[in-house]
């Protein structure tokens, strides 16, 4: 099970794509990179991400109006939108959660990026517990009526 969380990386120009993609993946990420906005909202509509990484500069449609449809799509979504500018007009980053500007280092996006997306946790079926959800006659002992639930597995 892939326990890495997955990113949404839209940006117009396909090389800075690979190259801070493969960094992403280096950096335990899973990453999904699209080079066109409209393709990225389209996979959002049958794909969940743990988070958003969106170019400002796009010739088809800005970072910031592709942040807008991504939170109307999905509200809890983290979007980071990053940008060759110092700063952006308040009102560019208003569906933003972080904006990452010129001058900006990579460690501070990194950190930005694990404080935002959720860990995943995978918790194992310990052996004894496995064994016992084998044995009929205790799962018949749980009733309705008891305060402890039997959790069938299968």
């Amino acid at each position: 099970m892939d326990t890495r969380n997955t990113i949404l990386y839209v940006d117009d120009n396909p090389k800075s794509s690979r190259l801070l993609g493969s960094v992403l993946e280096e950096c335990d990420f899973r990453v999904v990179a699209k080079n066109d906005p409209a393709e990225a909202l389209a996979l959002c509509r049958r794909t969940g991400f743990d988070l958003a990484l969106v170019d400002y500069e796009m010739p088809t449609m800005s970072g910031a109006r592709l942040a807008r449809e991504l939170k109307f799509l999905m509200p809890d979504l983290p979007v980071v939108l990053i940008s060759g500018r110092v700063s952006l007009p308040p009102e560019e980053l208003e569906f933003v959660d972080a904006h990452f500007g010129f001058g900006t280092s990579l460690d501070d996006l990194l950190w930005t990026l694990r404080i935002l997306t959720t860990p995943r946790v995978v918790v194992a079926e310990p052996p004894a517990l496995r064994a016992l959800s084998q044995e009929p006659s205790l799962r018949d002992r749980f009733s309705q009526d008891s305060p402890l639930r039997w959790y069938d597995s299968t």
